[in-house]
């Protein structure tokens, strides 16, 4: 087994698109046998899910991970582990000895369970859509700085899966779905692997209700195929599609957004919150954690002293179903 940490100066490296470097640990029989730094330098963020699976790492251990990231180390085979925070050597023993649960898909929001309330802020946004805290939405739908937006409504304005906080906006269902820079490793086989492709898909739950439609947005969605730019379910049908092919598929939450993580409820006191103050149930802002980074949530309970938020995607836990018809394959890749 080898287990890759992110690293910095003996540390966990909270940022999984900004780290340099990992250190590796090679494990036989439950021990670590071996110990090894495997530099990134500038390698984009979303190639570095191949080149761990290059090296033979099992396992990533990591502070924060967006859902685009957490579905190309999935694809590579990659288990992982995220929401780990301190020493290197220390997380790598406490993971052996069992001790270690990942917090799942959470943009870096790993410090909910290590004094959260000391990172986190909230407030309004302006009617320009200036973010001044990393609030609420403003009455457009866009949201000044932070990727997810939402309708005033709180209805999701983006279709499904407007960016993670880390890997950047753009529609599709995935982490990044339009428009990443950098090459992306292919991490899928098929005919399509590697290659942009465009395609047209309406999204629905099991009861048949429509949640997404790129006919509704004008046009079709564009991803490299096989390379993790969408959720799981959707990359591997796509990927050996032919042009004009139309497929109805059914994901499970693993192929599609995980299974809702009961961890991701945060629990803030008011007064420790500026700005939470004015805020009501149903709510949906972004809050920032001790590292500045940004991440959606919705407010689920409010006491006269307390404020609950969920940081679970909206679609954790659900069935998804698409029909998808591929429009075009760029042969060139």
């Amino acid at each position: 087994m080898k287990i890759a940490v992110n690293y910095e100066n003996g540390q966990v490296f909270q940022h999984f698109g900004k780290t340099r470097e990992f250190k590796i640990y090679e494990v036989e029989n439950g021990q670590v046998v071996s110990e090894s730094m495997l530099e990134c330098g500038s390698t984009s963020h979303e190639a570095l899910a191949g080149l761990l699976a290059e090296h033979d790492v099992d396992t990533v251990l990591c502070g924060g991970l967006g859902g685009g990231m957490s579905a190309a180390l999935e694809a590579a085979g990659i288990k992982v582990i995220s929401g780990v925070t301190g020493a290197a050597d220390t997380a790598v023993s406490a993971f052996l000895e069992g001790d270690l649960k990942s917090a799942g898909i959470n943009c870096d929001h790993h410090d909910h369970e290590h004094g959260h309330e000391e990172g986190h802020h909230c407030g309004h946004h302006d009617h320009d859509g200036e973010d001044h805290h990393c609030g609420h939405h403003d009455h457009g739908g866009e949201d000044g700085g932070c990727c997810g937006h939402y309708d005033s409504d709180g209805e999701d304005g983006g279709g499904c899966g407007h960016g993670e906080a880390e890997e950047g906006c753009g529609h599709g269902c995935g982490g990044c779905g339009g428009g990443c820079h950098g090459p992306r490793p292919v991490i899928l086989e098929g005919r399509n692997a590697g290659k942009t492709v465009r395609a047209h898909y309406t999204g629905t739950f099991n009861d048949g209700t429509k949640f997404d439609s790129s006919y509704d947005r004008g046009e079709p969605i564009e991803f490299v195929s096989g390379t993790g730019m969408m959720i799981a379910g959707f990359d591997k049908a796509v990927v050996d599609m032919k042009v004009g092919e139309t497929r109805t598929i059914h994901l499970m939450p693993e192929e599609a957004y995980g299974e809702r993580n009961e961890e991701a409820i945060i629990h803030v006191k008011i007064e420790e919150l500026p700005g939470s103050e004015t805020l009501n149930v149903g709510d949906h802002i972004h809050l920032r954690n001790i590292y500045g980074q940004a991440f959606p949530v919705v407010v689920t309970e409010k006491t006269e002293t307390d404020i609950t938020f969920d940081a679970n995607h909206e679609m954790a836990g659900k069935e998804l179903n698409f029909e998808i018809t591929l429009v075009s394959v760029d042969e060139a890749g």
